[in-house]
């Protein structure tokens, strides 16, 4: 067995397989990527004399896969120079390369004789020990194996990606009958340390557990739509966020995974299952075998359920009646219990109100839920060994907010199996079992751990050191301060934890009341302070809300008030006697990356979206992000003579067209990103990193930053800047106002209106910082894109 795995080929080119490889080479796995050799030139090959046998065009199906990559939007590369790391090949050329590698990933059609071809060809040439891996999303691990030899099958197991890799959390890892133990725990390791996956183990049954109970609760829905006569916008509207599910809910879902994909999946369970109940279940709907013959299969041909029309206003989004095959004018759909629902706060409440409030909404809720929750419990023990597994594999497959079992403990699991019963439905007999013996749900909060439903017995959840939940830790009292925005808990060995907690997590009074209280407590108490929540996203910004309405009362000195806080918030942090770690996750903006900018690390997620866009609401950055970009810049240079020109123009572009990374990688390119900083795959490990880096650089003899004097680019480099922004205005590029805020913003990168090299302090760049942003908020046209920003969530250009 590999101690690590250092080199990986994947077999099949297409989206999965190219995006699996892609995936692997972000995290620095060099990768080989293999397919078939073409049959025939295409025009332009033959137009370039190639033959069949040139190596371009034998490689032609990986390479272009690798082109794709490249382009793709969204990006399944962290880096593009990342695709630097995938070799393209073929299985002809290349197939004795595998013997060179340390894990083999079949990606290749779903048809188990194609597989098990393969798979024959692949022992060939088979490394003793090299693990081998299928990304089949359905088809048997034993069959696929059962050709091979024992020594090779011990290395075999299924290796189930979601698609698209980078972005799906999701990976079943399925041991097929003789696969080695110890193979099937490294994997599930290496997968969540090293690819940073939400890994489940999962049986050798048709589909596994996410695909398993997701088109069951797909397919359940759409039957019960048909009974009950409701429209695809009223279903969607139902098992959205009111239900704890995605925005894209039901159908909109199917048309971003594909119907020709779903139709596939459902028949597989139904070609493997016995004839009865469970089987007629997963009998592809006729209206999805109409839509497919039609080529109407989603997002990829165009339209589905939905479709887009261009109109003379913009675009309108027009939905599919079932019963005519026409399309028309989506409506917005609302009733008591939606709204009930919608005023809710958190998953619980939301499901519990929508549940509650009777109506033609809530009924159908009620349908599909107990159906879902009945199935799950009846396929625990066949798909997956515990509830955890099930839970954890359609958060992290499907993108619930709560598992099944969850989602049973939510709505009162005595009382609902009560229901079902009453309603002719047949509760498994463990459950109720369950139920008699006292217990009220499946999950128990005790004693600082969680415990689960396991074999008729409550069983602890495993705690791993590099998962830490804040929520677990404010539940065993571990908040050392608190107020509205944001609070301070003891992650242990001395860390302290500043968490955001206002809606958004948007950075206002409370939560820069609560950083200067926290610096003083870890400077009192503590080793050093780290900066990390489990939101949704880090933090969007400072309170746009607030600083509109100070605007339009002409509330001037209360602004500036607002912005000293903030400015005086960011230095105490920067100034701390103790280390302070950032570990920012998802989108990061405006006053979210000036909170992380003073730290002496920041921890990156992959998955972090970073970048100062306070352009876009018509201001620029005064929390301090243009003084410490402008300061790095400065200081990075030994040179005391070198030109500031090209770096600042660089810097100015990144602020002024309020540019965002692509992720934690990317933010390097735009100079966020220093050399003591650094990206973490997995998401649910960077407090854990973070708390690691505090405790290492308070281990090491830690000196508290100081403040600093630099060089300016000056009215020089002020022009230059000016210069280029009045180009694009000139071009029709940007608008009056862009180029309004494009000066204001010139005049502090570049120091004011002082000579090129002069030496200022970090107070003087604050303060140019906070006099642009007070006059940018009395102009008229910022504030209507302050209020565009709040009202449409998108910027306004005006």
């Amino acid at each position: 067995m590999p101690k690590s795995i250092r080199k990986a080929a994947v077999i099949g080119s297409g989206v999965m397989g190219s995006g699996i490889a892609a995936h692997l080479a972000n995290v620095g796995i060099e990768t080989l990527l293999l397919d078939i050799i073409p049959a025939s030139l295409l025009p332009e090959e033959e137009a370039a004399n190639a033959t069949l046998e040139d190596a371009k065009v034998r490689n032609r199906f990986a390479s272009r896969a690798v082109e794709k990559l490249k382009k793709a939007n969204p990006s399944p590369l962290y880096s593009p120079a990342f695709a630097d790391r995938i070799q393209p090949g073929n299985v002809e050329d290349d197939l004795t390369k595998l013997g060179e590698v340390d894990w083999i990933i079949e990606v290749i059609v779903e048809n188990l004789q194609a597989k098990q071809q393969l798979y024959s060809k692949i022992e060939q040439v088979w490394k003793p020990g090299t693990i081998v891996t299928s990304n089949t999303s359905g088809i048997s691990i034993k069959e696929m194996a059962a050709h091979t030899s024992d020594e090779f099958k011990a290395h075999f197991l299924g290796t189930h990606f979601f698609n698209p890799p980078r972005y799906m959390k999701l990976l079943e890892v399925i041991p097929g009958e003789k696969t080695s133990p110890e193979i099937s725990e490294f994997m599930k390791s290496f997968c969540e340390k090293t690819l940073g996956k939400g890994v489940v183990l999962a049986k050798d049954t048709p589909n596994f557990i996410a695909n398993r109970i997701g088109t069951y609760g797909l397919l359940v829905t759409l039957k019960e739509m048909e009974r009950s006569g409701l429209s695809v916008e009223e279903v969607d509207a139902v098992t959205g966020p009111a239900m704890g599910r995605p925005k894209s809910a039901t159908f909109r879902t199917l048309d971003l995974v594909g119907l020709d994909t779903f139709v596939h999946v459902a028949q597989n369970v139904f070609d493997l299952l016995p004839d009865g109940s469970e089987k007629e279940v997963f009998t592809p709907p006729q209206i999805l075998k109409q839509m497919a013959a039609k080529g109407w299969i989603g997002e990829k041909s165009g339209q589905g359920f939905f479709k887009k029309l261009k109109t003379a206003e913009g675009s309108e989004i027009q939905s599919l009646n079932f019963n005519t095959l026409d399309y028309a004018k989506s409506r917005k759909i609302t009733s008591a219990s939606l709204e009930a629902s919608k005023n809710a706060k958190g998953t619980k409440e939301k499901l519990k109100a929508l549940l509650n409030t009777p109506d033609q909404y809530s009924e159908f809720a009620w349908n599909i839920l107990k159906q879902v929750l009945i199935y799950s419990a009846e396929k625990l023990g066949e798909i997956a060994d515990n509830i955890v597994e099930i839970d954890h594999a359609m958060k992290w497959g499907f993108n619930w907010n709560l598992g099944p079992f969850e989602t049973w403990d939510a709505i009162g699991l005595k009382r609902s199996v009560s229901k079902m019963e009453s309603e002719g439905l047949t509760v498994p007999v463990w459950v109720k079992e369950w139920i008699e013996a006292g217990n009220e749900s499946f999950y128990q909060w005790n004693d600082g751990k969680t415990f689960y439903y396991f074999r008729n017995e409550y069983k602890a959840v495993e705690e791993m050191p590099e998962l830490i939940s804040l929520q677990n830790l404010k539940k065993q009292n571990k908040i050392i301060r608190s107020n509205s925005g944001a609070n301070l808990i003891d992650i242990g060995d001395g860390v302290a934890c500043l968490e955001f907690a206002s809606p958004n997590n948007a950075i206002g009074a409370d939560i820069l009341t609560m950083i200067q209280q926290s610096v003083d407590e870890v400077n009192r108490n503590y080793k050093g302070l780290v900066l990390a929540n489990e939101g949704r996203n880090f933090c969007v910004g400072a309170n746009i809300m607030l600083l509109l309405l100070e605007a339009q009362e002409e509330e001037w000195d209360e602004i500036d008030s607002i912005i000293r806080l903030f400015q005086n918030s960011m230095m105490k942090l920067r100034f701390a006697e103790k280390p302070v770690v950032a570990a920012p996750h998802k989108m990061t903006l405006g006053g979210g990356v000036e909170a992380c900018l003073p730290a002496d690390e920041i921890i990156f997620s992959a998955e972090t979206y970073f970048g100062l866009v306070e352009t876009g609401v018509g201001l620029i950055p005064a929390g301090g992000g243009c003084k410490e970009l402008a300061m790095r810049l400065a200081l990075s240079n030994d040179d005391p003579e070198a030109d500031l020109q090209p770096q600042l123009n660089k810097l100015f572009e990144t602020i002024a067209m309020a540019k965002v990374s692509t992720s934690g990688h990317d933010t390097q390119r735009l100079g966020y990103k220093r050399v003591q900083d650094r990206v973490v795959v997995n998401e649910d490990h960077r407090i854990y990193e973070a708390k690691k880096a505090v405790l290492r650089l308070a281990d090491s003899a830690y000196v508290p930053q100081k403040p600093q004097k630099f060089r300016v680019a000056g009215d020089s480099g002020k022009a230059v800047l000016q210069l280029g922004a009045y180009g694009l205005r000139q071009g029709g590029y940007i608008s009056d106002h862009d180029y309004l805020i494009a000066g204001k913003l010139a005049h502090v990168l570049a120091g004011g209106n002082v000579p090129a090299g002069t030496v200022v302090t970090e107070q003087y760049m604050l303060d140019l910082e906070r006099e642009a942003f007070l006059s940018l908020c009395g102009e008229p046209k910022t504030q209507q894109r302050m209020q565009h920003m709040l009202t449409k969530g998108k910027p306004l250009r005006n």
